[in-house]
């Protein structure tokens, strides 16, 4: 879902997966596990407020940067870590740094919410919220537009963190 505001856009993304909050958070912040699906590009977390975030581009992206011709930054998306609640809520800020664009605008804002269903034992629902205020490129990027060339965005990563933590494969597997 994708709401306008008067302060810009917010987009929410949920997906329900059969596993227990604390293999959903270490999915989320544990860059063994992070590595593994979506773009895989390991995120490191500080997990305290005030904490930074930072991701990096894994070989492939490197090589493919080097054989087109443009630079690929060491980090490729920052941020800080605002609030952390283990396993049940991570709130941070984020910025995409890989693309000149979306490296200018400002930090928005991603808060990830594990939640166990009260009705279905074992399945929890992962909630990512992303404030995308005065971002409008990086906004375009993690929606998955096709117009942005962007892959998947985050319908993609969450997609293929389900499969991973419930199957223990990835869509590259």
């Amino acid at each position: 879902m994708t709401t306008q505001t008067e302060t810009g856009t917010t987009q929410v993304y949920r997906v329900w997966i059969k596993a227990a909050p604390e293999k959903i958070w270490a999915a989320i912040t544990d860059p063994e596990w992070n590595a593994r699906y979506g773009y895989a590009a390991p995120g490191f977390y500080e997990l305290r407020p005030g904490g930074s975030y930072r991701s990096t581009p894994n070989q492939g992206m490197i090589q493919y940067a080097e054989q087109n011709g443009f630079p690929m930054p060491d980090t490729i998306v920052d941020g800080e870590v605002l609030e952390v609640d283990p396993p049940r809520r991570l709130v941070q800020t984020w910025r995409m740094l890989m693309d000149p664009t979306t490296a200018t605008e400002p930090f928005t804002r991603v808060t990830y919410l594990v939640e166990e269903s009260q009705t279905q034992p074992g399945v929890c629902k992962l909630t990512v919220i992303h404030e995308l205020a005065g971002a409008p490129a990086t906004a375009a990027l993690v929606s998955g537009s096709d117009e942005a060339g962007a892959g998947g965005g985050w319908a993609w990563i969450l997609s293929d963190l389900k499969s991973l933590v419930e199957t223990g494969e990835t869509f590259n597997d």
